[in-house]
């Protein structure tokens, strides 16, 4: 029962390894990322390109839970459930007559994951969930850019990504302890705290050395030279985190006598004269491009690589050799194919995609009721009473 991104995002992980993932979608409208997306075409069939990027492999069915019919048909769905997941705000379900108390007693061992984005205690368990919403108030945003142009938005939904996995993996836990105990869970997955535990060292440095995190660029607040630099035709990233990198760098650049400088002989001293290093660094990468100098420092082990764009990343060598991009029939009705990304991890040295693209809009709606004991005439008559 999820819409958007960060519910479809962690049912499109189970689905991708291996869950038979049923997609709850209210008649007539079903998820609004059907409408989302850079494709009217698709858009005007509920076909966003939103959604056809998170719910390849699913099946969707449309349940009307405001009608009587409608709520049958989903407390049966749930009582042959693993699984429930759903992100709408807090208190929607049980407002519906499904609360966890409803559900732990139609399925003991129903595994209950709501995604909202704040949780559901709290005083702003209600608030609306939006991305960039959890991006300005987990701090995300206030460390992103540089001192003259933060606050800046990641340039992706980075919160809903880090919300579904956390769903996800949490889900996943949740059936291996139902596995060994029998016992089913309540899971409540807040996009804000999964925002938080993903900034790492930004978080650990306050909570433990009580530093005020502060916007760094392309800047490592914890190395130098650690960063991006520019060379004779674009950007390069460096992460000369160690002493001996950083001394390779200099003797690969022709320029040693950095190494001897005493505002650059420690990491201490380097962090505190990181932009005159730069500038340093880079009068002398500005010699080559960046790929030349990519093949150079691969060779004597400095971290370094192009900054690319997105479809240069995705028609590299690297990603089409590890199989991320799946091609699968679009249900358009245009027919044809389209390309989606399947799992990052690969299972028993294969990549993992999608079996079947995205749903249309209650596309299994009959084939799901028949599998949980429907009749076609009760079909037909929950059609009629407009609960499916």
């Amino acid at each position: 029962m999820t819409n958007v991104l960060a519910g479809p995002f962690a049912g499109y992980q189970l689905a991708l390894m291996g869950a038979d993932v049923i997609k709850i979608e209210t008649p007539g409208t079903g998820d609004l990322a059907r409408q989302l997306g850079d494709s009217a075409e698709l858009s005007s069939e509920r076909l966003g390109t939103s959604f056809l990027a998170q719910n390849s492999g699913k099946r969707s069915v449309t349940v009307n839970l405001k009608t009587a019919g409608g709520k049958e048909v989903f407390e049966r769905l749930v009582t042959r459930a693993d699984v429930l997941l759903e992100n709408f705000r807090p208190g929607v379900l049980e407002r519906l007559g499904f609360g966890w108390d409803r559900l732990r007693s139609v399925n003991p061992g129903l595994v209950y994951c709501a995604v909202s984005g704040f949780g559901a205690d709290g005083p702003m368990r209600t608030r609306p969930a939006y991305d960039q919403v959890v991006q300005g108030l987990s701090g995300i945003m206030s460390v992103t850019g540089t001192r003259d142009t933060a606050p800046l938005r990641v340039g992706y939904p980075v919160c809903d990504s880090f919300g579904g996995l956390a769903a996800a993996f949490a889900v996943s836990s949740a059936l291996v302890r139902r596995q060994r105990t029998g016992q089913g869970a309540y899971l409540d997955t807040s996009m804000l705290d999964a925002a938080l535990t993903s900034m790492g060292w930004v978080v650990s440095d306050h909570l433990i050395a009580g530093r005020e995190p502060t916007p760094m660029g392309n800047e490592n607040i914890t190395s130098a030279p650690s960063g991006t630099f520019r060379t004779a035709d674009g950007a390069l990233n460096i992460a000369a985190n160690k002493q001996e990198q950083f001394e390779i760098l200099c003797r690969i650049l022709d320029r040693l006598e950095l190494v001897d400088d005493p505002r650059f002989a420690t990491r201490e001293d380097r962090k505190l004269n990181r932009d005159v290093l730069r500038e340093e660094l880079e009068t002398s990468l500005k010699a080559k491009s960046a790929a030349e100098w990519d093949e150079i420092f691969l060779g004597v082990g400095v971290p370094a690589a192009p900054v690319v764009s997105v479809p240069q990343a995705l028609r590299s060598e690297q990603v089409a050799r590890r199989g991320l991009v799946a091609t699968v029939e679009s249900p358009a009705a245009c027919g044809g194919t389209l390309q989606v990304l399947g799992l990052p991890t690969h299972v028993d040295g294969h990549p993992v995609s999608p079996a079947t693209p995205a749903p249309r809009l209650g596309e299994h709606t009959d084939e799901i009721l028949a599998e949980i004991g429907y009749g076609r005439s009760e079909i037909d008559r929950l059609r009629e009473d407009h609960a499916i």
